[in-house]
């Protein structure tokens, strides 16, 4: 510990230390890896820090270290916060706000200064941007992992942009956000049937899937798991739980639309239709990876890497599975996107002294297992008792095969960072 942080005071130090956990758990970092970076930017300045960390709270014992080896915990902080969502941007912003910190270009009060000026609300071209983004991404689904036709494609993006507004008109509103899932469910299947009913057929299944695509938690459930195997118990069965709530009010969502359109009278006419030339694969591919740069709120210098990131996971997966003889969303090919993403994240991280965030968590986007399960929630709300349990099998060896192979990766190329 240099001289100066000797002679802050204390006071100054933890409000440094809190307001930085503050923002690295509001930009969705995982259990593991807050706790990591959080006592290692403790130790920097001068404190020993003990963290906890949930989804949903952090609690952290702060000890001086000038107390030497007998000191007892001097101040214990509990932190309730909402769950974090990934936003790259201001992730990188906090890391490198740190970094300053630590190697004497600020000091601790501007350092504050700065981490707490990142909880500034999005612009309105911010929130242009996600909206659009939902419907490129649904529309990438469509084209890329689902294979359906033209309508297809249109009626999910439609879908997509209108529960991309719903999900940020929510993002203020406590109470409309509580029950956002459902709602957005409740739409995207009522418009699907509409419009298979009175314009033209549809593949019901697959643009409903496409719509919500983004609401789907895989990446919640694969952060889960992540979290369990660390030893994170509590950490990621609270994910786990969040997860399966989110699974469990987007199926009721579609569930219940369906139900009240039989009531109506209004039948669907599902029919798969012919489907998009193969050219389009490549096409939906680079506006898929565009559109989750725009989702993880990457800063536009990072948008290149980012998709870089989610076109090389998707082709090591597709890779994987066709050497294994599988489909292309196997366990192997998996495994082996993971393994890829992780290790390339963590020489990202040591050579250019970023956060791996950048390339894993986007990277793995296309690979997490969402969708597999939304269709066994289904299938078992359907009483398809057989189905669902087969599909649910299938999304344990998926969240699986993908942990493992981002454990490997870690073994591959040790990270240097904590983020």
């Amino acid at each position: 510990m240099s001289n100066r942080f000797a002679t802050a005071a204390l006071n100054t130090r933890l409000a440094f230390l809190l307001e930085l956990t503050r923002r690295l758990h509001q930009y969705g970092t995982a259990a593991p890896r807050l706790e990591m970076a959080v006592a290692g930017a403790a130790q920097r300045i001068g404190l020993s820090a003990d963290v906890w960390s949930s989804p949903t709270a952090v609690i952290i014992s702060f000890t001086d270290q000038a107390q030497g080896e007998d000191g007892i915990a001097q101040v214990t902080q509990v932190m309730r916060l909402p769950p974090g969502e990934i936003n790259l941007a201001r992730l990188c912003e906090a890391d490198t706000i740190a970094d300053r910190v630590i190697s004497g270009e600020l000091d601790l009060r501007e350092g504050f200064r700065l981490l707490r000026a990142l909880g500034r609300p999005d612009t309105w071209r911010a929130q242009a941007a996600a909206i659009a983004s939902y419907g490129l991404a649904a529309a990438s689904v469509v084209a890329l992992l689902l294979h359906s036709g033209w309508a297809d494609l249109i009626t999910a993006s439609v879908i997509g942009l209108i529960i991309g507004s719903f999900t940020v008109l929510s993002a203020t509103r406590p109470r409309l956000a509580v029950a956002s899932e459902a709602i957005s469910a409740m739409v995207a299947t009522t418009v699907a049937i509409m419009v298979s009913a009175f314009v033209v057929p549809l593949a019901i299944k697959s643009v409903i899937l496409a719509g919500l695509i983004v609401l789907l938690p895989g990446m919640a459930l694969t952060t889960a798991v992540r979290e369990i195997t660390s030893q994170h118990l509590v950490a990621g069965m609270a994910r786990m739980g969040g997860a399966v709530s989110t699974l469990l009010k987007l199926t009721f969502g579609t569930v219940a639309a369906t139900q009240l359109c039989e009531a109506a009278g209004i039948q669907a006419r599902d029919l798969a239709m012919a489907p998009l030339p193969a050219w389009m694969d490549n096409v939906a591919l680079l506006l898929g990876a565009f559109a989750f740069a725009i989702l993880f709120r990457a800063a536009r210098r990072d948008w290149l890497i980012v998709m870089a990131a989610v076109v090389l996971g998707y082709l090591a997966t597709r890779w994987g599975g066709a050497i294994s003889g599988s489909l292309p969303k196997a366990p192997f090919g998996v495994f082996l996107g993971g393994l890829l993403l992780s290790a390339l994240a963590n020489g990202y991280a040591r050579f250019a002294h970023r956060p791996g965030a950048v390339i894993r968590e986007p990277g793995i986007i296309l690979l997490v297992p969402g969708s597999v399960g939304f269709r066994s929630v289904s299938y078992l709300l359907d009483r398809d008792t057989t189905l669902g349990m087969d599909t649910g099998l299938l999304l344990i060896t998926l969240l699986v095969s993908l942990v493992a192979g981002l454990m490997f990766g870690d073994l591959l190329i040790a990270p240097r960072r904590s983020l």
